[in-house]
């Protein structure tokens, strides 16, 4: 397996992001946390809001300073503010969008400099409701929609120089739901998808050849409601 180097990991805190720094380190690379949560095993980390794009950037240039280099990026970090569009706070609403798609964009901005040069790869997160639309889900469908747009645009605009892979998960189990009103739970019996599963194929795309891309994965329970 080559060497992963540095990985910044947005969200790694918890659910996804936790289980993908947990494979990364068992791989041999050396994980970076950026989460409002503190990692429980001490990882190494920056605290940021993901909302605020010019606090995400500065993080990602202080890992960067740290570290020396930069190899990789997997945008984990996610939110959503279930409901008709017209019952959603304004505010609720923006905080999804802000997190999801232009915490997304900012982090890799800050590190496209970092991965040109180490011939990095960028790993971003989008959702089956990022090609499927879903009624109450207007803030969480638009930021994933867009997820969805902007990788491929950067697929496009960083061919050759940079990797990038557009993750697609299904429903997962994680403390995504938790919280939420009964209505927008899965229900008990539900087939989620074990997120240490979804990081597996996180670290299949981080771990191709030079040259050669994993464009888009789409990863989800066989069961999965929203998909196809």
């Amino acid at each position: 397996m080559p060497d992963l180097g540095v990985v910044i990991v947005t969200g790694g805190a918890s659910g996804l992001g936790a289980a993908v720094t947990s494979g990364v380190r068992t791989a041999g690379g050396r994980p970076v946390v950026l989460d409002r949560a503190t990692p429980a095993d001490g990882l190494d980390r920056e605290v940021v809001d993901l909302a605020d794009s010019a606090a995400a950037e500065q993080a990602v240039v202080r890992v960067a300073e740290r570290h020396g280099r930069l190899d990789a990026v997997v945008t984990c970090a996610g939110t959503d503010a279930c409901g008709r569009l017209d019952e959603v706070p304004r505010e609720s609403w923006e905080h999804v969008v802000r997190v999801n798609l232009l915490g997304t964009a900012a982090v890799v901005r800050a590190a496209l400099p970092h991965l040109e040069r180490s011939g990095g790869r960028v790993v971003t997160v989008a959702s089956t409701l990022g090609l499927r639309a879903l009624s109450d889900a207007t803030a969480y469908c638009a930021s994933k929609f867009g997820v969805v747009g902007f990788t491929r645009a950067l697929a496009a605009e960083t061919a050759g120089r940079v990797g990038v892979t557009l993750l697609v998960p299904g429903g997962m189990s994680t403390a995504f739901f938790d919280g939420r009103p009964e209505q927008y739970r899965p229900p008990a019996d539900a087939q989620l998808t074990r997120p240490q599963d979804v990081a597996a194929a996180v670290l299949f795309a981080l771990t191709q050849p030079a040259g050669c891309e994993v464009r888009e994965l789409l990863v989800a329970p066989s069961r999965e409601p929203s998909w196809p």
